[in-house]
């Protein structure tokens, strides 16, 4: 009897080398050594996050030609966002006004649930969709899940910066307001913050060649633009409500 096409021999061969790959990759996380890291690159690769995020795509493309994989090897961009993610989160905690306790179960649930959780979930949704759905038939390739968790890292910083850096420095200035001027222009930042990570998502699966239709992750910008206008009739500001969300999971 033959295997379902997902699971013939040479998926199947690619996909245990991917998970011994990603075991390495999480022993030298756990690790830290550090002296084998190159964070230059990895804070290059902020930068381009923020400015042409299809370079960062490119370095993927050379690391499959050199190394025959997507998947960074180099732990070294984990522990750069871990570490500003800590940092910016200090924004978030003098906005919250919470305590020192309060501001370290915040630091955990930012960590552990937004960014590791909800990071898993959404790559291994889009994992499954480009590893069964979307991939030509023609190739005998598969789609990393450690690539998958990349894209959502890359994708996660811009919105970190957002999010944890512009929102708290604009807080008091024009977000925490009940006009629908506050609302618009606090929502304004989520969607710049939403439409990075949805636009580097997608460049992210454009770069693999044994894909197709990886342009239609960009027809989320249309219901986030359409979540916009409605959330600025009803004068719902996502900001506040984030806040208020915080304040109710820390108990504080």
């Amino acid at each position: 009897m033959s295997l379902p096409t997902h699971l013939s021999d040479g998926n199947w061969i690619c996909q245990k080398e991917s998970i011994s790959r990603q075991y390495k990759f999480l022993r030298r996380i756990i690790k830290l050594k550090f002296n084998q890291m190159d964070f230059q690159y990895a804070a290059w690769q902020m930068i381009y996050l923020l400015t042409t995020p299809s370079r960062v795509y490119k370095n993927s493309q050379i690391r499959k030609h050199t190394k025959n994989q997507w998947a960074r090897d180099d732990p070294a961009f984990m522990v750069l966002l871990s570490a500003f993610l800590a940092a910016s989160s200090i924004l978030f905690a003098v906005i919250l006004k919470l305590s020192v306790s309060g501001f370290f179960k915040f630091l955990l649930w930012v960590v552990f649930i937004d960014f590791i959780g909800v990071g898993l979930l959404i790559a291994g949704i889009c994992w499954y969709a480009c590893s069964y759905l979307t991939k030509r038939d023609d190739t005998g390739q598969s789609v990393e899940f450690g690539y998958s968790f990349d894209v959502h890292c890359n994708a996660f910083f811009p919105i970190l910066v957002v999010m944890h850096v512009v929102q708290p420095l604009c807080w008091h200035i024009f977000i925490d307001g009940d006009s629908r001027v506050a609302t618009f222009l606090g929502n304004s930042l989520w969607v710049i913050g939403i439409v990075s990570y949805i636009y580097i998502t997608f460049l992210g699966y454009a770069a693999l060649p044994y894909l197709r239709g990886s342009e239609k992750i960009l027809y989320l910008i249309a219901i986030l633009a359409f979540s916009f206008i409605f959330s600025v009739v009803i004068n719902a500001n996502w900001g506040r409500h984030l806040i208020n969300f915080y304040r109710y999971r820390i108990g504080e």
